[in-house]
């Protein structure tokens, strides 16, 4: 892979990362507007891990550059430089520590090491507010140093501040080495207490979709054991009737009249068996969409987030997915269809976006397209408090969108 196209991966990972950042935004509003009428809690998603979070803490050297411009700083250009670099170093460390892959790397660290090193050469050299450097070291080396070495870390930062401050300031130098040490203890805190509840949320996530999985597989298995014994039996006596029925009539009919009576006991144990469960899983719809996208020469994506909703919306958002996939496959001309699927709160939203034609209603309008395809499925929505629109997307393309209740009290049976 090119520098190029390393440079287009981690540009398509920021924007796809802002996406999700602020589709849980939009989520946490809505559900906030819902929780004021139902009045339950709502969890905040917090703000998306990202350095800029700490380069506000920049405008600490907002002095430095104050004493470069009035011309207080002796050898200008060279403190110029200095700080442009200091600066550089810092944007680059920051970044790089909210990637718990990327803080290991060994460029980290040099560069880390190097920020260090020009904050006391320029501390030293200039001191007066050049010595607030330290505690945005105290923040770059908090961010990108975890775990055990954090302790370490942290005092070596701090004796060093205190050193190059006690040079200048005596023993009122003492307070950079606080502030440097507090700095760098409390953002290691912070960032890997935020990185912490991340982690657990998708865990939480991933443990409840797994136990619906479960739950639906175990499901399978009795209803796989339960049809297969009803069906052998049903072979069984199928077979003797067949074999009776040239020299015995009687003894047929009632092998017959055993069948009649066998099925329509393992009908009524299916029945009940299945109520609460014949809604498909919107896991293996998204599975089956990404394989007809595929199969049709576009890029499938799919991102999904927030806990699983309920059987019946699982079901209504399937026959979403499916028929407008459906209709990119058939229709659009697209080379990237997007699925994006999010729940938060008391509501869940599908999101279908194609780069393709963007056909249009057959009136001209921008809203759901004639038939029975979309049409049936609006109908559907809101009869069980949800909504479906679909329409040109705002740059090309076609957009379907819809939102349902998390626990959709579907009324009727979920039906082509």
């Amino acid at each position: 892979m090119g520098w190029r196209d390393g440079i287009g991966c981690r540009l398509r990972a920021r924007r796809d990362a802002s996406a999700r950042s602020k589709a849980e935004m939009a989520c946490f509003r809505a559900a906030q507007q819902e929780a004021r009428r139902t009045g339950r809690a709502v969890e905040h998603p917090g703000p998306p891990p990202s350095g800029f979070t700490l380069l506000p803490w920049l405008l600490m050297g907002l002095g430095a550059f104050s004493n470069l411009f009035q011309g207080k700083t002796p050898n200008p250009w060279i403190g110029g430089i200095g700080l442009l670099a200091f600066n550089s170093l810092y944007i680059y460390v920051v970044f790089r520590a909210f990637d718990k892959k990327k803080r290991q790397e060994r460029s980290t660290r040099v560069a880390l090491l190097l920020m260090a090193a020009l904050t006391c050469g320029l501390a030293a050299a200039y001191g007066d507010n050049w010595l607030l450097f330290f505690p945005l070291l105290g923040l770059a080396t908090g961010a990108a140093v975890r775990g055990p070495r954090l302790k370490e870390a942290g005092t070596a930062v701090a004796v060093l501040a205190g050193a190059v401050s006690y040079a200048h300031e005596g023993w009122g130098g003492t307070t950079i080495a606080y502030a440097t040490w507090i700095s760098t203890m409390v953002t290691a805190a912070i960032l890997s207490l935020s990185e912490a509840v991340r982690d657990l949320r998708a865990a939480r996530e991933e443990l409840a979709h797994r136990a619906v999985e479960r739950e639906r597989l175990r499901f399978s298995r009795d209803l796989h054991d339960l049809l297969g014994h009803t069906l052998s039996v049903i072979v069984v006596k199928s077979e003797a009737a067949r074999r009776l029925a040239g020299r015995d009539l009687e003894a047929a009919l009632s092998q017959i009249t055993d069948i009649e009576s066998v099925g329509r006991q393992a009908l009524t144990e299916i029945r009940e068996a299945v109520t609460g469960y014949r809604e498909g899983s919107l896991s293996a719809e998204l599975d089956r969409a990404c394989s007809a996208l595929t199969a049709a020469g576009i890029e499938p994506v799919v991102r999904r987030s927030g806990p699983p909703p309920a059987a019946q919306t699982e079901a209504l958002l399937g026959w979403v997915v499916r028929e407008a996939v459906t209709n990119v496959v058939r229709h659009s001309g697209a080379r990237r269809c997007e699925i994006v699927v999010t729940g938060a709160g008391e509501r869940v939203r599908l999101t279908v976006t194609d780069d393709g034609r963007g056909p249009a209603a057959p009136d001209g309008g921008a809203g759901v397209r004639g038939g029975t395809g979309l049409k049936g499925l609006t109908e559907r929505l809101a009869a069980a408090g949800g909504t479906l629109t679909a329409g040109a997307g705002e740059r090309a393309g076609f957009v379907v969108r819809a939102e349902l209740p998390v626990t959709a009290d579907v009324t009727e049976p979920v039906a082509g």
